[in-house]
């Protein structure tokens, strides 16, 4: 193994503390996008991007780029990154691993010596999480001209305007459209996997299938309210009783699904009506969450779901008064030829991987629109995510950065990575 394949750990884990320092008083690890912190956050990656000889810019959707030149500008750019956004409570790995394991890997190729022929970029993504504009993958969305003028105009904290708050943090939502990429070759985005999985199947390394589409419905069962100590248990129109068997009907569906690819369905939100403990509910309203790499099955799923409450409410003298679909969207299959390059790069460092679907959005989604586009993930403690627990050792991101180096090398030296 050459030696530009191997990742500094130690330079990659202060990299991790320093920017785990940089969070909201009392809530780490918060820096949501937009707000104080969140540049902070990105001054420090801007600073640590040209210390290690990247020419950094803010494009015209937020996006903070590190650019290496190669020595070749007729060739495609190879692309990597992720985003220094967060959650509240929950942004110490998620995100900023894809951005580190990328600049570990350009500075163990630039140390090494190496001159790359195609440019390769580090990208720190704007506003990856759902932001306080009721929007997520805000950057990505730009860069592959999927951010709309409706998009710019929604209103944020204070009232601000989603293109107001884009040129606060460096953007010009005025070019974006006119600014939409053309010439990236290959994108490969590190992250963690925020599930459980790897870490059971004590798998280093996940090469990821697709990016699940996301639908989401709004369900609503009307019965009939009444006395919860007058109203008999047998003349009873009970819509939260429908609502309850609704939801476990759902499950076992979803579990039938899920042996032909990632699949799930979740019921966050029931709300009952009018809500008090001594009535019957009247009425029973849920959102379910529903999430498939498969969209096949989404549609046949969603099919589904209108049966499946006509016999729930049924069941309980109640009515089905709306199946609405709220959103949908579709899910974005990631590159085989990519993922064949990098399962060939983990061959090479005897790195065991697994094949596995995203259950969670990511700007992969987007920037595929562009270019052929891979994730590679690396194993979450306890699948634990989007908390203060969320935590992977620096020892199996350092690996993925590896991998990522390696899978650079291979892009950068085929002759058809045109």
């Amino acid at each position: 193994m050459t030696s530009f394949h191997k990742t500094d750990r130690d330079r990659l884990q202060q990299d991790f503390d320093a920017l785990a320092a940089i969070t909201e008083p009392g809530i780490p690890w918060t820096r949501r996008s937009f707000t104080p912190m969140f540049l902070k956050g990105r001054d420090y990656l801007e600073k640590r991007f040209a210390e290690e000889g990247l020419t950094t810019t803010i494009d015209a959707s937020g996006n903070l780029i590190g650019r290496w030149q190669g020595s070749d500008p007729t060739l495609p750019v190879l692309m990597t990154g992720s985003h220094s956004d967060t959650v509240p409570s929950g942004g110490r790995f998620d995100g900023i691993a894809g951005i580190l394991c990328g600049l570990a890997a350009i500075r163990a190729l630039r140390e090494a010596g190496y001159r790359p022929r195609h440019t390769i970029e580090l990208v720190d993504f704007l506003a990856e999480e759902p932001s306080e504009w009721g929007l997520s993958c805000i950057g990505s969305r730009g860069m592959a001209g999927a951010l709309d003028p409706e998009h710019l105009a929604m209103k944020g904290p204070g009232g601000e305007e989603l293109g107001d708050a884009i040129s606060r943090v460096g953007g010009a939502p005025e070019r974006i459209r006119q600014h939409q990429r053309t010439d990236i070759g290959r994108f490969v985005e590190i992250h963690i996997e925020q599930g459980p999985v790897l870490e059971r199947l004590n798998v280093p390394i996940g090469i990821v299938t697709a990016i699940a589409g996301i639908a989401r419905l709004r369900i609503r069962i009307e019965g009939e309210a009444a006395h919860a100590g007058t109203a008999p248990m047998t003349m009873r129109a009970d819509a939260g009783i429908a609502m309850a068997a609704l939801v476990v009907r759902l499950r076992d569906a979803a579990r039938a699904v899920e042996g032909n690819g990632h699949f799930t369905a979740t019921i966050g939100i029931i709300k009952f009506e009018p809500g008090g403990a001594n009535v019957v509910p009247g009425a029973a309203e849920a959102i379910v969450d529903i999430r498939a790499e498969n969209d096949q099955a989404m549609d046949d799923f969603l099919a589904l779901a209108d049966d499946l409450a006509e016999k729930a409410a049924a069941q309980e003298g109640c009515k089905v008064i709306a199946v609405e679909r709220l959103s949908r969207t579709f899910a974005v299959a990631c590159d085989p030829a990519l993922r064949g390059v990098i399962e060939a790069g983990a061959d090479d460092l005897g790195l065991g991987t697994l094949p596995l679907a995203s259950g969670a959005g990511h700007d992969t989604a987007f920037v595929a629109r562009l270019a052929p586009a891979a994730m590679i993930f690396v194993p979450s403690k306890d699948g634990k995510s989007h908390t203060p627990e969320e935590w992977t050792d620096t020892e199996a991101i350092a690996l993925a950065a590896d991998l990522l180096t390696r899978t650079l090398v291979r892009l950068d030296t085929q002759s058809d990575a045109h």
